[in-house]
């Protein structure tokens, strides 16, 4: 839906995840081997907890946008307080940061690790999904002011600013 780059770090992980879901068309990316494999999902996943996450996070990404969960969904961090994360210290600089305790590491631990990551970096705020009711894209907002409203000013945008347009 966008022409957008990809988000930085761990947030293109959260992006390409709330964007298996096709919510124009109804096709979902996790119904294909494809689109499961390009999240790295192993085969104990349950795509009912995947999708439960993934719509968690699209109604954090709202929430990020200013606008209400587009349903009701568990919130977020019930989901991430079950990830299997461990502090990695390195031993020759003292940095540190959260990893999946597991290898492979299941999607949930990425994604808190990915917040984490987000949280810290200070761009957790700017990942946001499009105000347009039947898109909901998740895209990383890169405007100076974080204001940015739709996945794509050339497609969501022109249909609202149309709407508007017609509605006067």
């Amino acid at each position: 839906m966008t022409e957008r780059a990809p988000a930085p770090g761990g947030l293109a992980l959260i992006e390409s995840l709330v964007n298996t879901l096709d919510l124009e068309s109804g096709a979902d990316a996790l119904d294909t081997s494809e689109g499961r494999a390009r999240l790295a999902l192993t085969a104990a996943e349950d795509l009912a907890d995947v999708r439960e996450l993934r719509e968690s996070l699209r109604a954090v990404c709202l929430a990020h946008a200013g606008h209400p969960p587009h349903r009701a969904v568990t919130p977020l961090g019930d989901l991430l307080a079950a990830a299997p994360l461990v502090v990695d210290v390195r031993a020759d600089d003292g940095s540190a940061r959260l990893r999946p305790a597991a290898d492979p590491a299941p999607l949930l631990a990425r994604v808190a690790a990915a917040v984490a990551e987000a949280l810290t970096a200070g761009t957790w705020q700017r990942l946001k999904a499009c105000e347009a009711a039947d898109c909901h894209w998740a895209y990383y907002d890169r405007s100076p002011a974080g204001r940015g409203r739709w996945c794509s000013m050339q497609v969501c945008g022109a249909r609202a600013k149309m709407r508007r347009y017609r509605a006067r």
